[in-house]
């Protein structure tokens, strides 16, 4: 897929999560200010990728993949979630520093490291920030750039731009789906560009994923998995990721 598709597609399923799951090929069209051609051979290329269904006239979110109000998130799966987030922070050592991007997860992650000393976290989450800052001496330094509703999440140009000023020991994320084919994957293009910048700048990395996520598919690739270090999950990925993991040099830790 070449990067114009990829980035249309992202558009595309962002406008019908904007719109709450589901548009017209007309208003899609208008939105992007693309042809209703363009939006339709994108439309099929996200129907066979699983992400969308075909509706009169139009498409449908499918409701696996619709990552919603960050909420409504925190409450879905949430003792996987705490699970993970306890094994996360006992990687986690006193006096490190540390990237930690947006979402349900890494929330949970935040909570798990409240007790955590003297750390140095670079986030682009409200909620981390809040959790966070002003305790047990960490200093916590905030990725400036628009708010998004949905998930307290800053993106754009001023989030990346500030990323480049730091070099962690470790970096945190979370992701959309992780399929041994096409390795770590995100639906928004923001989210991608964020953790791949990320990625560049840290000596070691984690990613938070429960089992939900196992072979979901999503049109935006993280970049090469062999940048990640760690998998940590809830149950046993199924042999095809495992094997894929092995490959990209990747090690898969269960939370106990």
């Amino acid at each position: 897929m070449d990067v114009a598709n990829n980035l249309r597609q992202s558009e595309i399923l962002a406008a019908l999560r904007r719109a709450g799951g589901s548009l017209r090929i007309q208003a899609l069209a208008a939105e992007l200010s693309v042809s209703d051609e363009t939006v339709r051979r994108n439309i099929r290329r996200l129907v066979d990728d699983g992400l969308v269904d075909r509706v009169h006239g139009g498409a449908r979110l499918i409701e696996d993949i619709i990552e919603g109000d960050i909420q409504v998130r925190l409450q879905e799966s949430p003792e996987a979630k705490r699970r993970i987030a306890a094994c996360v922070a006992k990687m986690v050592e006193d006096g490190m520093s540390l990237f930690l991007d947006v979402g349900s997860t890494t929330a949970f992650i935040a909570d798990a490291l409240r007790d955590h000393r003297k750390l140095t976290v670079v986030t682009n989450s409200v909620a981390v920030a809040a959790k966070l800052a002003t305790r047990n001496g960490n200093r916590v330094f905030f990725a400036g750039g628009e708010l998004r509703a949905h998930d307290g999440g800053s993106f754009g140009p001023e989030a990346l731009a500030f990323v480049e000023n730091f070099q962690t020991d470790l970096a945190i994320l979370s992701v959309t789906g992780i399929c041994a084919e096409r390795g770590f994957l995100l639906y928004d293009l923001a989210e991608a560009r964020f953790a791949r910048a990320i990625l560049g700048r840290t000596s070691r990395s984690i990613m938070a994923a429960d089992h939900r996520k196992f072979s979901r598919v999503a049109p935006v690739s993280l970049g090469d998995p062999k940048q990640v270090s760690v998998i940590v999950t809830d149950i046993q990925p199924p042999v095809s990721l495992r094997m894929a993991a092995k490959e990209w040099g990747c090690t898969i830790t269960v939370a106990p």
